[in-house]
């Protein structure tokens, strides 16, 4: 919490300052409210006039205040959310691709919202609100201090009680707060899921299914902030009792100090309002460093700031020789091996076919060589070099992979294959004629700047899949991994896909497929057959 209030420190302390000063001068119109008791017991209407109107001189300044700190904690409060999701986009791109995809997209989600906004409500909310009730304290207790010292005694004795009773729960809402993060990040997973799966829940009748799957992931994530809130509003209400207590004890302290004639009478009403004030901001103090706690496991899940682990900024050298496989065995599972002593070579500007049966092991040699799978046994050398040497980053510098599932941006045909990037209308043009997307482009109005949808849905499967291949074309990898890339074709389209990319001098081919025909072998230069639990050389 500390990191994200110092690194947007300029707003952070223009907000406190004015919320500082808008409680102190509430403050002052309490001392302003006895001179004016006081005017009206002397009988002095000049006096109680122009106290008055410096009364309400000094309401206009709190409220003035308090608008200047509305505008600059919103500012911080975007500042510091926005840094938020920037570190947890760092922490995302610092996994590894299996630490990745060992947790649902939902639960990705589920930090980039629900956490964002329960640390807003539990951190950033609670922290300006503490600003400003502290100096109520502070200046509360300056003014009783300046009506009698008694008045400071009781309390300072009294804010001592106020501070330590919270640290007696803190512990407790942690833990609840934790229960609550793990059970929104489950229910947000639970309802991608059955949103993802719409159309086949309508197709076989499950609405029911549908229903009460949201009713129960909602359940799910209601129960658990319902637990929170049960935990921090009654420990809230706790120590709101203990707060009246101490209040009603000031009055007594009050009365006495009023009857033996130590201070004046025109001070009870200014002064208890001045004391409600002390205690208030105590009991507020109090409950809000009790959400603090409950907002730690939430800062817990961050441990990557933007821009302090960067990662290896050399680049991966353009392949000379080749890419050789030795002796390599991989398993998901130590008892089911799926590959077994595997050796392969491919060479630079070579073409290569892996083929066989679902399960033996096709996509997991790219996922290999990507650097997605690093938990193998053997080697895999890139000119010689153990490709353990490189990050996936790296590698993924030189290659490209276009797998037979492709994911589109909800955006435009043109963003989607330059991914933001500047290139000419010569390369433009290449990548479309070589992926066969051009002929799809001319029977659409909008040509390249036609949206896509949500996951490429406006497309058909054969388009989106030659926009991925046109995406991997035009930012000139060198080495092209394709799994199923051109399943979605129709013979025509694959042809001239394949066509291209074989007739490329300058690209190294690894290309999966169920089965090709003889002529199709032909025009490799070498064809894998991968059988279950490889061994093939």
């Amino acid at each position: 919490m500390k990191y994200y209030l110092k690194k947007c420190w300029p707003t952070v302390t223009a907000a406190s300052i004015c919320m500082v000063v808008a409680y102190g001068l509430q403050v002052c119109t309490s001392l302003v409210q006895i001179q004016i008791t006081q005017g009206l017991l002397d009988g002095d209407l000049r006096a109680f006039t122009i106290r008055i109107i410096l009364l309400l001189l000094t309401w206009l300044a709190v409220v003035l205040c308090l608008i200047a700190e509305t505008f600059f904690q919103g500012r911080a409060v975007r500042r510091m959310n926005n840094a938020l999701r920037r570190d947890m986009a760092a922490g995302l791109l610092h996994k590894t691709h299996q630490e990745y995809h060992k947790q649902e997209s939902g639960e990705y989600l589920s930090q980039f919202t629900n956490d964002v906004n329960q640390i807003e409500q539990m951190a950033w909310t609670p922290f300006f609100t503490i600003m400003g009730s502290a100096a109520q304290v502070v200046f509360g207790i300056v003014a009783l201090a300046s009506i009698h010292w008694l008045l400071l005694v009781i309390s300072l004795v009294i804010a001592l009680v106020m501070i330590f009773v919270p640290r007696l729960f803190s512990k407790r809402l942690g833990t609840v707060g934790t229960a609550c993060a793990a059970s929104q990040a489950d229910s947000v997973s639970k309802i991608k899921d059955l949103l993802a799966g719409y159309d086949v829940l309508r197709f076989f009748g499950k609405d029911e299914r549908f229903t009460s799957g949201v009713d129960a992931a909602s359940d799910s994530m209601e129960q658990a902030k319902y637990k929170l809130t049960i935990n921090k509003d009654g420990i809230g209400c706790g120590l709101a009792y203990v707060s009246a207590v101490c209040q009603v004890a000031v009055v007594i302290l009050l009365g006495v100090l009023i009857l033996n004639d130590m201070i004046p009478l025109a001070t009870f009403m200014g002064t208890g309002t001045i004391c409600a004030g002390v205690y208030n901001g105590l009991n507020q103090v109090s409950k809000l460093a009790v959400s603090f706690s409950a907002s730690k496991p939430y800062f817990d899940k961050i441990t990557i700031h933007a821009g302090e682990a960067q990662l290896p900024d050399f680049g991966l050298p353009t392949l000379q020789e080749g890419i050789t496989v030795k002796d390599v065995s991989f398993g998901y599972d130590e008892k089911k091996p799926i590959l077994v002593h595997m050796n392969a070579e491919f060479k630079k500007g070579g073409k290569y076919a892996l083929t066989g049966p679902s399960g033996c092991g096709k996509s997991t040699l790219l996922k290999i060589l990507l650097g997605w799978l690093p938990g193998y046994q053997g080697k895999v050398l890139y000119d010689e070099r153990d490709v353990r040497d490189y990050t996936p980053e790296q590698l993924q510098q030189k290659m490209s992979y276009i797998e037979q599932n492709v994911f589109l941006f909800n955006t435009t045909i043109r963003e989607n294959i330059t991914l933001g990037e500047h290139f000419t209308d010569e390369q433009m043009e290449k990548a479309l004629r070589d992926s066969a997307l051009a002929g799809d482009l001319a029977n659409m109005p909008k040509g390249l700047d036609t949206p896509v949808g949500e996951e490429g849905n406006a497309l058909s499967g054969g388009q989106k899949q030659r926009v991925a291949i046109a995406r991997a074309l035009i930012h000139n990898r060198s080495i092209l991994l394709v799994d199923e890339g051109t399943s979605a074709l129709d013979q025509k389209n694959a042809d001239i896909v394949e066509k291209s990319l074989l007739s490329n001098p300058d690209l190294t081919l690894i290309l999966i497929s169920h089965h090709l025909s003889d002529e199709h072998k032909a025009q490799f230069d070498h064809v894998y057959e991968l059988t279950p639990a490889s061994s093939i050389v």
